[in-house]
C-alpha cells in the first residue's frame, strides 16, 4: 500500500486542527473536492474513517488523534528545516497573534505584556481570548491559539509548559468591614463572593467546601473584575490570589488583604504553546516576550 505523500499527510493535520472540509480547502488553496479525495486515500491507507461528520464539524476517531501527534511533530520537524528563522523581525511582523488569558489574567498579565511587546518595537496586533479551562488545551493543540498563561493542568505530551508565577490565596475584604486574626474564627458570620472556576482557579471552591463555608457564599459570580467595588461596598469577602489581590488594592486603597489560616498554595501559573518543533519562529518570539514579561523576578 502506498505511503502517503507530504501533501496528503498536511491535509491530514490541518483537517484534525479546522475540523472543517471548507475551512481546511481554504487554508491549502485547494478545492474542497481535492480534501475529500485526501481524506479518502488517507482513510483507505490506515484503514480507519478517521474523521466522522457530525453536523458541520468533522470529529476525530481515537485512531486520528493517535496519529495527529506524531503527524504533527514530523511535519513541524519538516518546516522548522527548511524555512530561514534567522531573518525573522518582530518590528517587521504585521500579522495576528493570539493568547488566551482568564479575566485576571488580562487584569494582572495584559499591561505587563504590552509594555514588553511596545519595547520590542512590535507591530503584530494581539488578539487576546478569554480562557475556558475546558478548552485550551485542544484550542493550542488546534492552533487556535499561539500560548495560553493559566492555572490550570493539561496534558504535557502535547504541550509545552514552564511555570512563570508562584500562585498562593489570600482573602480579601474592605478596611471598613476588617477580618479578624487569622485564625479558624476569622471567617465566623461573614458572606462570601465566590467566583466561577471556569478559567481554572479551582483552589477557592475547594476551600469552600473543605472548610464547610458553602453555606457562607452570598454571591456567585462569573468573573473577578466585579469584586474590587462589591467588596469594598460590603462586608462580604473573597478568595483570591495574592497578585491580583495586590493589583486590587492598588485600584481601591481601601481593601485589606489577609493570610488564609490554612495552606493557600496552588498549581503555579504556567505558560503554554504547542510543543517547540510545532512552533513558528514568530511563536517562539512571542512566547519569549509574554514570559519574560510576566515571570517572577
Amino acid at each position: 500500500m502506498a505511503v502517503p505523500d507530504l501533501n496528503q499527510l498536511r491535509t491530514f493535520v490541518v483537517l484534525y486542527e479546522l475540523r472543517s472540509l471548507t475551512a481546511t480547502a481554504a487554508l491549502l488553496h485547494v478545492t474542497q473536492p481535492t480534501v475529500s479525495y485526501t481524506l479518502a486515500r488517507l482513510r483507505e491507507r490506515f484503514g480507519d474513517d478517521l474523521f466522522r461528520r457530525e453536523g458541520h464539524v468533522m470529529v476525530p476517531t481515537a485512531r486520528a488523534t493517535q496519529l495527529f501527534g506524531p503527524l504533527h511533530e514530523a511535519l513541524a520537524q519538516i518546516d522548522a528545516t527548511v524555512s530561514d528563522t534567522d531573518v525573522f523581525d518582530p518590528a517587521g511582523f504585521t500579522g495576528e497573534l493570539t493568547l488566551g488569558l482568564t479575566s485576571i489574567g488580562e487584569q494582572t498579565f495584559l499591561p505587563p505584556i504590552m509594555v514588553a511587546l511596545a519595547r520590542e518595537r512590535s507591530t503584530a496586533r494581539l488578539d487576546v481570548k478569554r480562557l475556558d479551562a475546558d478548552q485550551v488545551e485542544e484550542s493550542l493543540v488546534r492552533g487556535t491559539l499561539d500560548l495560553a498563561l493559566t492555572v490550570s493542568s493539561m496534558d504535557a505530551s502535547r504541550l509545552w509548559r514552564t511555570p512563570v508565577r508562584k500562585v498562593e490565596y489570600v482573602a480579601l475584604s474592605s478596611g471598613e468591614h476588617p477580618l479578624p486574626p487569622t485564625g479558624p474564627d476569622m471567617f465566623a458570620g461573614r458572606g462570601f463572593v465566590r467566583v466561577s472556576s471556569r478559567g481554572g482557579h479551582v483552589f477557592p471552591l475547594q476551600a469552600l467546601l473543605e472548610h464547610g463555608l458553602m453555606p457562607q457564599v452570598a454571591l456567585s459570580v462569573e468573573e473577578y473584575g466585579t469584586l474590587p467595588a462589591l467588596l469594598e461596598a460590603t462586608d462580604l469577602v473573597s478568595l483570591l490570589p495574592r497578585h491580583v489581590a495586590e493589583v486590587f488594592r492598588g485600584w481601591f486603597p481601601g481593601l485589606r488583604i489577609a493570610d488564609l489560616p490554612w495552606p493557600g498554595q496552588s498549581t503555579p501559573v504556567a505558560l503554554f504553546t504547542r510543543r517547540e518543533s510545532g512552533l513558528s519562529p514568530v511563536q517562539r518570539w512571542f512566547r519569549d516576550v509574554v514570559f519574560d514579561a510576566v515571570r517572577e523576578s
